[in-house]
């Protein structure tokens, strides 16, 4: 695996200079942001979501944007309009936030359907279409979208069919009391961020997502997988599960999480422990079953007790 793992390694202890105590939510960021795909983070303000974010940004090299959703928030907002000049008496596109590598879209939800769908277009084919015209986005291109799951007021919830185009979804959670207060001694005098310095480049990251695709998977852990992802298709408190696209970015996310721990080859492990947060956002729950308490995450849970994990033999 050469050094890949190693470059991995760096980026994870890089970013906890900022991060701290969030060691396994840094790893989902980066299994995703590796496996090409985008992370939507949905948690309370103020527990560190833009600061994954920058963290990240800076320790790949890479060029960061955030963007602030609100209900007047327009699509040319984010892509970027074509501007006339009278001197030259020509038109000159000025690119928007989108135009970045690692992009911060806060409060996703805030947006209008119109902007949010104009972003997720983007996520999905790398490019936008401005003005009769098609301009790619730089790579690697990730998103981040960040929502409250708290406050409704004002928010256009995104569709189940948006949600979808993200790989991943997760959370921060609240620091740890002895976590809290090594935070604040790191703020004392300035934030950490603003002393944070790349470890890696953006090139390197494009070599590193090529190399996701490379690492193995044996045909009964593609099996497991599936079997996985059928049962949230049956499962009688789940009226839509999970689809092929599910199937597909668990399968790359788990060829990353090897990659990013030494390995050329895929376990059961690595499906079962990625499942919940690639899974749990695709699915619809009946609204009876939401009643008693039930969520989507406590039903992969118990729909990976129930499939039984395949032995892998030595080659």
């Amino acid at each position: 695996m050469s050094d890949f793992d190693k470059i991995c390694e760096e980026i994870l202890d890089n970013m906890e200079e900022v991060m701290v105590g969030k060691r396994e939510v840094l790893e989902e960021a980066l299994i995703c942001f590796l496996a090409g795909g985008h992370l939507l983070l949905e948690d309370v303000p103020g527990v560190g979501k833009t600061m994954l974010a920058r963290s990240l940004a800076v320790s790949s090299g890479a060029e960061f944007s955030r963007v602030q959703c609100t209900p007047d928030l327009l699509p040319k907002d984010m892509t970027g309009i074509t501007v006339y000049h009278q001197e030259t008496e020509e038109f000159e596109f000025s690119p928007g936030p989108i135009f970045s590598q690692v992009l911060l879209v806060d409060e996703i939800n805030r947006a209008t359907p119109k902007t949010q769908s104009g972003l997720l277009e983007s996520m999905a084919e790398g490019q936008v279409s401005i003005d009769g015209a098609t301009k790619i986005l730089p790579q690697p291109f990730f998103v981040i979208a960040t929502q409250n799951p708290v406050e409704f007021d004002g928010t256009f919830p995104l569709p189940k069919a948006q949600l979808d185009r993200f790989m991943m979804k997760t959370s921060m959670g609240y620091p740890g009391q002895e976590d809290e207060v090594q935070i604040l001694k790191q703020v004392k005098k300035k934030h950490p961020i603003k002393s944070l310095e790349s470890v890696t480049t953006p090139e390197k990251i494009e070599e590193l997502k090529k190399e996701v695709r490379q690492v193995h998977v044996a045909d009964k852990v593609a099996e497991y997988l599936v079997k996985i992802v059928a049962k949230t298709r049956e499962h009688p408190d789940i009226v839509l599960g999970a689809s092929p696209r599910g199937s597909i970015d668990l399968y790359h996310t788990a060829q990353a999480k090897a990659l990013l721990e030494g390995r050329n080859f895929v376990t059961p492990q690595d499906v079962k422990s990625l499942a919940p947060s690639v899974l749990s956002h695709r699915l619809v729950v009946k609204s009876e079953s939401q009643l008693r308490g039930t969520e989507a995450v406590n039903l992969i849970a118990k729909i990976l007790k129930k499939v039984s994990v395949p032995v892998l033999q030595e080659e």
